[in-house]
């Protein structure tokens, strides 16, 4: 089934019984936000707010809350798209299987946009306060389209097929923006709109920018599936939808045709507002820092217009079916891609670039084998991941030689960090990128965009069997405590409060030099942090806590330290100084007095019962 508007998916879905109605009034302060929040932790459904207060539009989210809801809406297309990306991969795939292939012509010819005369979300106008002011977390700086697709083109060389869709944050109102006048732009680096702008600068000119919300489901998640620069999103929008991407032109503006909504204005090239803070998905608030802005010419909005939303915040959330789909679709493009890389994992419960896994050939010296064996391809390779498209953004990398366990599955990130930790020489198989880019949301280095990276490799036969249990002389000095441990090996630890950059580094020392006289056989990894029962927990803390916190460069240290000819390498175990430091963003918290009104709505009688 293809879908021309948000409303004939949610009809869809009800049908199937995917989602559900909310009739009464909810607020769209923090409320809204923590029901999706409920929802979607107990795999729930989708849901259809009908009565939002302050505005005259119904609300849609957990739309892509599940996978199989996600493989359920795009149930007729997905196949064909996986085929389709397959068969660029390996074109003789199409001579190899001709019949399983037959429909691909068809289905790339619904990757061409088509032009059309008339629009239904040109149908009617409004202002932005009256659409559906979320905001999802207390310190949020205002509401913001959270599900929304920016479209812009090239100044230079303008046109559909040269435009990019993204999904890059749009503050609604707050800050120093003139309301209803004014929206916050916030995309990252690395992003194709940048360099959009940097063109728009260069000829002196605004740059006209859309920003289309709803319409066909494959339109959102087009807008963050990770394309080269050659492929427009709104291309892939199509095949994946099963219906042409359909646009019109108005007043110089492209604008969706079958969007529910069209925001459309201009980027002065060089003028910025605070934007921010806004909770992100990695668990802590991305802090106010100036950005571009849209001068807004005017909002449309079709007739029976659904506003869409999600939630973002800790992972797991529901953007992590996003990237569940992006791996079924592109996994088989990465040896393509890269030569030599078998599989990339972006660890989802880490904040996707925190940590990226990667398993790749180690050739170089086929006849090495056993303890002779060491990273030497594997260093190239990571080099090639480093610079591949958003990869570019991993802080951590870890990378492993197939061949020595060809069943390794690296979506499994406890069994591929036993396997990693049990071959890594850490004297040796380190490798530091300082002062180099990263995530725009992550805060761990002190400044924006900038941090450092490191390279773990392994290769080779085990060199350490990993224990279970601490051992019966580990130890620790004096204002360190309660180790747990995380997994095989990993140890969590309780430290004293990091005060300063040189505190914290004096407090790492003293316990790297106490971990060099004391029995660590089996350990591999020890993580500083303030809770060490919570973080070693569950996988999912470990990953969260340990990735999210640290900045390779600072807070990598370990037993037995020695720089040679500038490489840093030490006899282990390595530490890891996971605790919250003074620069670090706040992590995310809900509102006690909201989440007690939606404790209400879940009691007997209320609509969340027997859901939540």
């Amino acid at each position: 089934m293809t879908y021309a508007s948000m409303k004939e998916c949610v009809d869809d879905l009800e049908q199937h019984g995917h989602l559900i109605r909310i009739k009464e009034e909810v607020d769209p302060y923090l409320e809204m936000a923590e029901i999706h929040r409920r929802i979607y932790a107990a795999g729930g459904p989708a849901l259809l707010f009908e009565n939002v207060k302050g505005s005259p539009f119904p609300a849609v989210s957990n739309l892509f809350g599940t996978i199989e809801r996600s493989r359920f809406i795009f149930r007729h297309t997905l196949d064909q798209v996986s085929r389709l990306v397959e068969a660029k991969v390996d074109p003789k795939s199409l001579l190899k299987h001709p019949l399983k292939n037959l429909m691909l012509p068809f289905a790339a010819t619904k990757a061409l946009p088509r032009k059309m005369k008339e629009a239904p979300v040109m149908a009617c106008t409004t202002e932005l306060s009256c659409l559906p002011q979320v905001t999802c977390w207390p310190d949020d700086g205002g509401p913001f389209v959270l599900l929304p697709q920016v479209y812009s083109e090239d100044p230079k060389k303008p046109g559909i097929l040269g435009s990019n869709m993204g999904m890059y944050r749009i503050q609604l109102a707050g800050n120093e923006y003139t309301p209803d006048k004014e929206i916050g732009l916030h995309y990252q680096i690395k992003r194709d709109i940048g360099r959009h702008h940097a063109h728009a600068i260069e000829k002196g000119q605004p740059l006209r920018v859309s920003v289309f919300v709803g319409g066909p489901p494959a339109h959102t998640f087009a807008a963050v599936m990770p394309l080269p620069e050659n492929i427009p999103e709104v291309a892939f929008a199509g095949a994946l939808a099963g219906r042409r991407f359909r646009y019109t032109k108005e007043n110089g503006h492209t604008l969706s045709a079958d969007a529910d909504f069209c925001i459309v204005g201009t980027v002065d090239p060089k003028a910025v507002k605070p934007e921010g803070p806004f909770g992100d998905h990695l668990g802590y608030y991305s802090l106010t820092h100036p950005f571009p802005f849209l001068t807004v010419e005017k909002v449309y909005h079709r007739k029976d217009a659904i506003w869409p939303f999600t939630v973002v915040g800790r992972p797991p959330a529901e953007d992590t079916s996003f990237g569940a789909l992006i791996h079924e679709i592109t996994g088989p493009a990465v040896p393509d891609a890269i030569p030599g890389v078998s599989a990339i994992h972006a660890v989802d419960a880490a904040g996707v670039h925190p940590l990226l896994l990667a398993i790749g050939k180690e050739t170089y010296v086929p006849y090495s084998e056993g303890k002779d064996k060491k990273p030497m391809e594997l260093l190239t390779l990571s080099n090639a991941i480093l610079g591949f498209g958003q990869c570019s953004l991993a802080k951590y990398l870890f990378i492993t030689a197939e061949e020595d366990n060809p069943t390794l599955d690296i979506n499994d990130e406890r069994a591929f960090l036993i396997h990693l930790f049990e071959r890594m020489d850490f004297s040796r198989d380190l490798h530091f990128q300082t002062r180099a880019t990263m995530d725009t949301l992550d805060y761990s280095a002190e400044g924006l965009n900038e941090g450092s990276k490191v390279v773990f490799a392994a290769a080779g036969e085990k060199k350490r069997s990993l224990t279970t249990t601490l051992p019966s002389g580990f130890s620790l000095p004096g204002g360190f405590g309660n180790p747990h441990l995380a997994l095989p090996g990993v140890v969590m630890v309780e430290a004293p409060p990091f005060v300063d950059a040189a505190n914290g580094e004096a407090t790492a020392h003293i316990l790297a030099d106490h971990l060099a006289q004391t029995d660590t056989t089996g350990i591999a990894l020890v993580v500083l942090t303030e809770d060490a029962p919570f973080a070693a927990k569950t996988m999912n803390n470990f990953l969260w806590t340990t990735f999210t916190r640290s900045n390779p460069s600072h807070d990598i240290y370990g037993a037995g330290a020695t720089t040679t000819h500038k490489h840093w390498g030490c006899t282990g175990p390595l530490i890891i100084d996971a605790r919250l430091k003074p620069h670090h963003a706040p992590p995310l918290i809900e509102d006690p007095e909201v989440s007690k009104r939606v404790d209400a709505l879940c009691e007997k009688g209320g609509p969340l019962y027997g859901i939540v």
